[in-house]
Formats: C-alpha cells, sequence, structure tokens
C-alpha cells in the first residue's frame, strides 16, 4: 500500500459547500462539489482545514463535514443506527423541563422577570415533529438536526464558521468553537440539505 496514498476522513455535504482562502469570511474560494472526499488536517474554531486528492488546501465550516468511518460496518449483522436521536431528544426534554420550571417560578411569584431572564439566558431549545420526520436542535453541537426515524444528521449550523477570538491563522487541533457572527445576508441559519422545511 502506498504510504502516500490520498486517505480521506470525510466528505462534503450532499449540496456541496462553501470554502474560503482563510478563516476568514471575506476570502471566499471555490465550492466544493458534492460528496467531494478530504482529509481533514486542521481545526480553528468552527473552521476545518482540509486537503483535497489533488492536494488542494481550502478552509471550509467544519461542522458541516461529514465523517467517513474508519473501517466499513461488519456487513453479517443487521444494519446499524447512525446518530441515535434519544441523546439529542433527551437533552430538549430537560432544556423544555428547566424552562417549564423557572415559568412555574415566574407564574407563582417566587421569581421576578429579572430573575426570569436571568436563568433562561442561554437556554436554547428547538422540535419540530411532523409524522415520522424530526427537525431537532441539539445544543451540545450546536446545530439543527433531521431525523427521518433511523438516523440523525446534521441539518443547518449557526451562522458562518468562527475562529477562536484572538487566535493566529493556522490549524489548531480541538479548539473550542467559537460563537456564531450574525449573518449578513440576515439569515440565522444557512440550510445544509435542500427540499425539506
Amino acid at each position: 500500500m502506498d504510504e502516500f496514498a490520498f486517505r480521506p476522513t470525510h466528505v462534503a455535504p450532499p449540496d456541496g459547500m462553501a470554502t474560503w482562502a482563510a478563516p476568514d469570511p471575506a476570502q471566499p474560494a471555490a465550492r466544493l462539489d458534492p460528496l467531494l472526499p478530504v482529509r481533514l488536517i486542521g481545526l480553528q474554531g468552527d473552521w476545518g482545514h482540509v486537503l483535497c486528492s489533488n492536494g488542494w488546501t481550502t478552509w471550509v465550516d467544519g461542522r458541516l463535514l461529514i465523517n467517513l468511518p474508519d473501517a466499513p460496518p461488519d456487513a453479517t449483522g443487521p444494519p446499524a443506527r447512525t446518530a441515535d436521536p434519544r441523546p439529542a431528544l433527551a437533552e430538549a426534554e430537560g432544556a423544555l423541563a428547566r424552562y417549564r420550571a423557572l415559568l412555574e417560578d415566574l407564574a407563582a411569584g417566587s421569581a421576578d422577570l429579572e430573575t426570569f431572564r436571568d436563568r433562561a439566558r442561554g437556554l436554547r431549545i428547538g422540535l419540530v415533529v411532523d409524522g415520522e420526520a424530526l427537525w431537532l436542535f441539539d445544543q451540545v453541537h450546536d446545530r439543527w438536526c433531521y431525523c427521518d426515524g433511523l438516523q440523525l444528521q446534521t441539518y443547518a449550523a449557526p451562522g458562518r464558521p468562527q475562529a477562536t477570538p484572538g487566535a493566529a491563522a493556522g490549524p489548531k487541533p480541538g479548539a473550542a468553537p467559537g460563537p456564531a457572527a450574525p449573518d449578513p445576508t440576515g439569515s440565522e441559519y444557512e440550510p445544509t440539505r435542500t427540499g425539506e422545511p
């Protein structure tokens, strides 16, 4: 086996993805083709530095890359579910229970409006169920997900990718995501799929 062979770690989303020359929204570059294999070579906040098979490197919104498995699944067993939606649903249920308790305290007069606002700050819940389809805000990973009953997949991520404030250019593996910046188009979320709400 050639030790220098290109080994992808991810693919672009099914509708392709925007790229940037640097981890800076002001420096757009060419789009990646749908499902194009890439190798993630570094992270800087939400930005992912990727290598393409032709040697070209570019920056992308790392949150939208689709992971490739290290090895194919065992074909002898039943098909495995991917990205189980139950943990994200449990997180949404807990957040809703916390919000309901805050409302009860406010209604009972045991908390004033300022206390209610302080305790609710940062609480984010999003859930839409339409038959078998589910759209769920995953607050742990700061993204909207779509579930068809079998698997959970990223549907949208807030804003553009953000670098860690004050960070120098260049990949920093393991860096935590930075806060989302306002989208200049006025849209808070950028969908990664088409044909769905």
